[in-house]
């Protein structure tokens, strides 16, 4: 199992659900993923971990009021480690993302900022504080990949190579480009080509033990199944979309420590 005590900057440290509905989605993820949920306090509301083995792997969050008035559906959020939010965030806005909010502390758990890139897709900075993140990755009910799709690969690659430190590898890949992400040596994540009408987004892949029985499952508990199942080089994925809307992935394969 990947269990983690820090973060190199540039990994993908944390997975956020904004959900229309915080506590259907709780019975969904933890009926599927087997998560247990540690709500948390925030004034009148909760922000709930969701843990395994006593290890935290994600959030599921009440929907902001400006969301929830404008129709979004549930959507999850992909956070990034950085040493430095204010730095990453000034420089994203030189290489011409918009800095949507931020940088703001979240109590004394860390340092955030919100981020859409160049070509759309929006993407969460991390500077930690008490808490770094994800204490488990890359296992089962843990997160195991995040893949950006862009209308642009080029241009998302070099955004990313310029904020982040990103390398990016062409892969094979039956259904179009597909590059790599290479931080520090070591693979995060990857970008492939825009679907339309998907917008521009980061998907966020959770781990399972066999991709065709988590569908199975998640179709009975009111999912709908998007893409897959599907055979990759080192494992079997499917993408899926929860009752409230929101999109995700689901890998049984390969994982890296």
């Amino acid at each position: 199992m990947g269990e983690r005590d820090e973060y190199r900057d540039g990994t993908f440290c944390w997975a956020e659900l904004s959900s229309t509905d915080q506590e259907a989605a709780k019975a969904f993820y933890g009926a599927l993923l087997g998560w247990q949920a540690e709500d948390v306090p925030t004034g009148e509301e909760h922000y709930s971990l969701q843990l395994v083995d006593g290890m935290r792997v994600a959030a599921i969050a009440p929907q902001p009021p400006q969301q929830r008035g404008s129709g979004v559906p549930s959507m999850w959020n992909s956070y990034v480690s950085v040493s430095d939010a204010d730095a990453v965030a000034a420089r994203a806005r030189e290489l011409g993302a918009d800095v949507h909010a931020g940088p703001f502390d979240v109590f004394s758990a860390g340092r955030m900022a919100v981020i859409q890139d160049p070509q759309g897709a929006y993407f969460m900075l991390w500077q930690a504080g008490e808490t770094i993140g994800a204490g488990l990755v890359n296992a089962p009910g843990a997160l195991v990949w995040n893949e950006l799709q862009s209308p642009d690969l080029d241009a998302s690659a070099s955004f990313y190579g310029d904020l982040l430190g990103w390398g990016a590898e062409e892969a094979p890949s039956p259904q179009g480009r597909y590059l790599t992400i290479v931080n520090g040596g070591a693979y995060n994540g990857g970008m492939r080509e825009l679907t339309p009408p998907a917008p521009p987004s980061w998907l966020v892949y959770f781990g399972v033990e066999d991709v065709e029985r988590a569908l199975a499952k998640a179709g009975e508990l009111g999912a709908r199944t998007l893409a897959g199942p599907i055979d990759i080089e080192m494992a079997r994925i499917a993408v899926v979309m929860d009752p409230q809307g929101a999109v995700f992935a689901l890998y049984a394969g390969h994982m890296e420590p």
